[in-house]
């Protein structure tokens, strides 16, 4: 069992947030089914969010049903959340493609975090929330 998350957010905030979105881009969808990856962005997807996976290895295939795509900027639609699910040390490239492309949100997935990668996005306006899982939020806060 993993420790509690020193980062604390308001459910109001996570709530706004989950309110605002409607595309989400997870950075580093498995090609592995069973993977926690794919396993939230099909829960997204079923909860009506548009779902964009990101992982360069499998650019052009799809995964959840949908294509895949290398890069962030590779996508052809708005992008409203970021979900990583990289370790904490390759958050920062994707950080900056987050910002290029005007996305709204940086989430990082249980266990991520980057203090400065984190600042760097809040500077440039986006809302960062990290070691959280969108698929226990969002059924938590609809509980609440």
């Amino acid at each position: 069992m993993t420790a509690p998350s020193p980062f604390t957010y308001l459910d109001a905030d996570l709530a706004r947030i989950f309110d605002e979105t409607r595309s989400i881009a997870i950075i580093g969808m498995s090609r592995r089914g069973d993977r926690a990856s794919n396993r939230v962005g099909a829960y997204l997807k079923e909860q009506g969010y548009q779902i964009f996976p990101v992982n360069p290895g499998a650019a052009g295939e799809t995964m959840i049903g949908e294509p895949v795509y290398a890069t962030l900027g590779e996508i052809p639609h708005r992008v409203d959340m970021v979900d990583i699910f990289k370790r904490s040390a390759d958050v920062p490239p994707f950080v900056d493609q987050a910002i290029e492309i005007g996305a709204k949100v940086i989430w990082m997935q249980l266990d991520i975090f980057d203090l400065d990668a984190a600042k760097k996005a809040e500077d440039a306006g986006l809302t960062v929330i990290m070691d959280r899982c969108p698929k226990i939020e969002l059924p938590r806060l609809q509980r609440a």
